[in-house]
């Protein structure tokens, strides 16, 4: 459904993504992962047509209907704004698509509450049916479980995959850690300014970059493993190694042809 072939952007002269290559087909759930300033939304703004690439092509299936879930949402608080009239502001739905969007993601308890008395958890089930209510082909979540809880992430994760597989429809997740959502994922895409690695998630483990990232709070976390070949230094720059790791066998990983790895 998506095809991006050599991708780059540049802001200013300077570099965020460079040569990304990324797919996502029906059914499939994809997502990004890498740390923070990594180029993730960037990459996704560029498939959703709002950033404009340096370079490469961005190919979309003819008819192609994206349901976006963006990063953040804010609300004036004084506004007078129900959870009813925010899902209705950019197209007339009808009562029962909206009651049924609404249950499917189970928040149907808010319909007449105000969009900024809801909580974490509550907003992000409202921002996931605003992005069902387009009867998506693909669905663009971009950190779709920020500001909600361990056990809210799980439920939102399993929702998610709940609804690709009821409506088949394709997912491009974004994420900056690795979380739950791993034992959801189909393909995982590791971006820091370029594609690092790309593959199948793995069973969870303690890996050392993930833990020197996250500390004692990745053991909570579930982990795709993979080897890097590079690393970066503290202003992103590649730095080269003298010898590259042994990548994983095919069926596990697709590896680029990359000479180094990350750092810091």
């Amino acid at each position: 459904m998506v095809t991006v072939r050599g991708l780059s952007v540049s802001f200013g002269g300077r570099t965020v993504l460079e040569d990304i290559d990324l797919t996502v087909g029906a059914g499939e759930i994809v997502t990004l992962i890498g740390p923070n300033g990594a180029g993730k939304t960037t990459l996704v703004k560029s498939v959703l047509g709002l950033v404009k690439p340096s370079a490469g092509s961005i190919r979309l299936r003819p008819g192609l209907t994206v349901g976006y879930m963006p990063q953040r949402l804010q609300v004036e608080r004084t506004l007078p704004l129900t959870v009813r009239r925010f899902l209705t502001l950019w197209r007339k739905v009808g009562r029962a698509e909206l009651s049924q969007v609404l249950d499917e993601v189970g928040a149907a308890h808010v319909i007449d509450d105000a969009v900024q008395t809801l909580s974490g958890g509550e907003l992000q089930r409202v921002l996931l049916a605003r992005a069902l209510l387009r009867r998506p082909d693909i669905l663009v979540l971009d950190e779709p479980v920020q500001a909600v809880d361990v056990h809210g992430q799980i439920e939102l994760f399993n929702l998610i995959a709940e609804i690709r597989r009821t409506r088949g429809c394709g997912v491009l997740l974004v994420s900056h850690d690795l979380h739950l959502v791993m034992a959801r994922t189909d393909t995982v895409v590791c971006v820091n300014r370029h594609i690092c690695c790309s593959g199948h998630p793995e069973d969870v483990s303690r890996h050392p970059e993930y833990l020197a990232m996250f500390g004692r709070h990745a053991e909570a976390l579930a982990v795709y493993q993979h080897s890097h070949d590079h690393h970066h230094d503290c202003g992103g720059a590649v730095v080269t190694l003298p010898s590259a790791p042994q990548p994983l066998p095919d069926a596990q990983a697709r590896e680029h042809p990359a000479r180094h790895h990350h750092h810091g």
